[in-house]
């Protein structure tokens, strides 16, 4: 696990955008990967095909995740994560447009350690990414991740 590495698992390229403009604005000592799907988000936490190399795609110890995708939504994921005994501990930050209480709760109950509803403004959304790095990056004790 790479002790500064937040994965993002989001299919809108402007949500996409906003997050990596937020951690770049406030030069976070973070490294931001990016994944589009659910189903690439599994293939890159289980270190399958081309995210084999755990130099150039570390495992994170944080997720932003949004629920709404193609393939395996967000949810699934979070279900599969988990359902991993060597993941199940990873943080994971639902980060999604859904302010449904039916999606909060859901949310929750499969696992989510926290539900951020995503918000369009920049300075906002760096608002946002500064309270999350503050909080699960620098306060917050983090699980050991079980060894495979």
């Amino acid at each position: 696990m790479n002790e500064n590495c937040v994965l993002l698992i989001d299919d809108d390229p402007a949500d996409v955008f906003m997050v990596q403009r937020a951690f770049g604005k406030l030069r976070l000592a973070v490294t931001l990967k990016v994944v589009n799907d659910g189903d690439e988000a599994i293939a890159y936490l289980s270190g399958h095909a081309r995210y084999a190399d755990r130099e150039e795609f570390p495992l994170p110890n944080l997720l932003l995740l949004d629920l709404k995708m193609p393939r395996k939504s967000g949810f699934e994921v979070l279900e599969w994560i988990k359902g991993q005994p060597t993941l199940r501990r990873l943080p994971v930050i639902v980060l999604t447009s859904s302010n449904q209480r039916a999606d909060i709760d859901r949310a929750y109950d499969t696992g989510a350690n926290s539900y951020l509803v995503k918000t369009a403004n920049p300075e906002a959304m760096q608002d946002l990414t500064r309270l999350i790095d503050l909080y699960w990056n620098r306060m917050n004790e983090r699980p050991q991740l079980k060894a495979e």
